[in-house]
């Protein structure tokens, strides 16, 4: 292995060894390379809106036993789906199928999934332009179509 260079004249080469070793750097290449706007559904932005297309129930990791809430969406930016969790008691009775609903990130390490719920990445905000968190709270009555 290949010591690094000293002395008097040898600036250049550590530079040159420095920008060639930053490519190893994981949040280096993910920032260079823009890789969290190409992979991210969302596109890098914080909110999208999109359309429920199905009501799931997804089994939770060990050692919690739970049927976890979720819907799947397709984005309307871009086509994509994804499944987004409905935080809360009772919110799957409030959002419907083909119902406009707001997604953001559910806020675990990384852009990863947090807690118990197995590779769900978004948490659901809005129903019909109307906050979830007062429907819940019996703030606002769901709006008609």
């Amino acid at each position: 292995m290949a010591n690094k260079s000293r002395g008097l004249n040898a600036a250049k080469k550590l530079q040159k060894r420095r920008k060639k070793s930053r490519y190893a750097d994981k949040r280096f290449m993910k920032k260079t390379f823009n890789l969290k706007q190409k992979s991210d559904p969302l596109g890098g932005t914080s909110q999208a809106s999109g359309i429920v297309l199905e009501k799931v129930q997804l089994e939770a990791k060990q050692p919690n036993s739970a049927m976890r809430k979720c819907v799947r969406v397709q984005l309307i930016k871009n086509g994509k789906q994804v499944t987004a969790f409905c935080p809360g008691d009772g919110a799957t009775k409030l959002i419907d199928e083909h119902d406009e609903v707001m997604i953001e990130c559910i806020g675990g390490k990384m852009g990863r999934s947090k807690g118990d719920i197995p590779g769900v990445r978004w948490q659901v905000i809005k129903v019909n332009d109307q906050s979830l968190n007062a429907l819940l709270h019996g703030r606002l009555e769901k709006a008609r179509k």
